[in-house]
Formats: C-alpha cells, structure tokens, sequence
C-alpha cells in the first residue's frame, strides 16, 4: 500500500477545514467548488469514498507520522563536516550553538 505524504496530507485536511468554516460563514459557488475538489482529492489520496472515513484516516496518519526531534543543528564548514568538528565562530566561542553533551544552548 502506498503511504500518502503527511505534509500533503496536513496541507490537505487545513485547507479542507478552512473552506468549511467559510462555507459555514458565507456560501459561495467558488467556495463550494473549491471544497468539493479539497474532498475529492482528500477521498482519493486517503483511499476512501466518503469525507468523514478520509479525515478519520487522515488523522490516524498523521497520529502515526514518527516525527525527528526539533533542534539545531551547529554549523560546520566543509573539512570540519567531513571530519566531524564543530566550526567555532572566529572569537572562540559557539555562536549560538547547542553543547554537545548537555544540549543547553551556549549564547544567546
């Protein structure tokens, strides 16, 4: 079975929510155009042929989706990536960079 992108997927299911609200608000025959391809698409992409069991199958999707930890990465130049050293900034300190052992952030 072939996994749909989660960003395509969250992308999708935002714009979706976003036409509802503007339908609920003021019906349009852009808006309903609009919503009717966002379900269309959301439906194929999820693999289902009803809206709710596409959102629900989204959603799972995206409860699954093994997301990396956010943190910087430390700058490094091209010998130094290479080799795996840390570029310092000229004036020896770590510009910003987290410490490698605690995480905590050197300069603010």
């Amino acid at each position: 079975m072939i996994v749909p992108d989660p960003k395509t997927v969250r992308t999708l299911l935002t714009r979706y929510a976003s036409l509802r609200i503007a339908q609920a608000e003021r019906e349009t025959p852009r808006t309903a155009r609009e919503l009717e391809d966002v379900v269309y698409t959301l439906c194929v992409l999820m693999a289902t042929s009803d809206v709710r069991a596409a959102v629900a199958a989204a959603d799972a999707l995206l409860a699954t989706e093994v997301r990396p930890p956010t943190a910087r990465v430390p700058k490094q130049d091209k010998d130094a990536a290479r080799d795996g050293e840390r570029d310092p900034a000229p004036d020896g300190e770590l510009d910003g960079e987290l410490d490698g052992e605690s995480g905590l952030s050197l300069a603010l």
